[in-house]
């Protein structure tokens, strides 16, 4: 299992590969974190890095890639529309929609924690983690905010 994840107190982009070190350093400002490592090999009941129990389960797609092959057959299918060529029409969007379906299926799950968005890839496939959900989402988006807002606080005299 490999981890991608941002360094909490520098944000500098990092990796790491699982079973490894207890301990991880930040290459750019030497932060030492304690990592929460697993009992068992091939579960993840916490996240490694800040030890939240609330992780949720996605594709490993860019969505920018999905909605640039969505909009790609749209505007695809308005040619053969407009010159009165329906069967190009449903070729161009029903083959843009079984292409999805392949991609959906070959495409692996990746894990990912609320709070710090470690993204966890290599993991056997199981139902142990939910799909995303927005309202567990937005208590972590206003937690970090929260955060923030006292970092700042203190900061200014």
């Amino acid at each position: 299992m490999n981890i991608r994840f941002a360094c909490p107190v520098c944000e500098h982009l990092c990796r790491l590969d699982l079973p490894g070190p207890t301990e991880w350093q930040c290459p750019a400002c030497d932060h030492l974190v304690a990592l929460h490592l697993p009992p068992e090999k091939d579960t993840l009941p916490a996240c490694v890095l800040c030890g939240n129990t609330e992780l949720y389960k996605k594709k490993d797609f860019p969505h920018w890639l999905g909605l640039t092959i969505l909009t790609v057959a749209c505007l695809g299918s308005i040619i053969p529309y407009y010159l009165y060529h329906q069967w190009w029409t449903w070729v161009i969007l029903i083959g843009s929609a079984l292409f999805d379906g392949l991609l959906y299926l070959w495409v692996g799950d990746v894990v990912v924690c609320y709070r710090c968005q470690a993204h966890y890839r290599g993991m056997p496939a199981g139902d142990e983690h939910k799909p995303f959900e927005l309202g567990i989402a937005e208590r972590y988006r206003q937690e970090r905010l929260r955060r923030q807002q006292l970092q700042a606080a203190k900061k200014t005299p």
